[in-house]
């Protein structure tokens, strides 16, 4: 009962703070990029290759998760906005 109440709560406090973001910011794609990526190559490493592939794949995937958020982060639309 607990572990699904800890599961619940991260979930809502992850889906209470994902509107809170830049999608134009290069630093916080990144960071997003660079999260999802390590949780992402953790999980495979570590059912392919054990302990020490979890190490591997949570720094491989972090890496390349947050180049890239980098590389698809969108240009900021011009003028003042989308409705005048």
């Amino acid at each position: 009962m607990t572990r699904q109440f800890t599961l619940a709560a991260a979930l809502v406090a992850a889906l209470a703070t994902a509107g809170c973001t830049n999608p134009y910011s290069q630093g916080q794609r990144a960071a997003g990029g660079g999260l999802i990526g390590a949780g992402a190559g953790a999980l495979l490493g570590g059912a392919v290759g054990g302990g020490s592939g979890a190490a591997i794949g949570a720094i491989t995937g972090g890496a390349v998760g947050a180049a890239t958020g980098v590389i698809t982060t969108p240009q900021r639309p011009r003028g003042r906005g989308y409705y005048r």
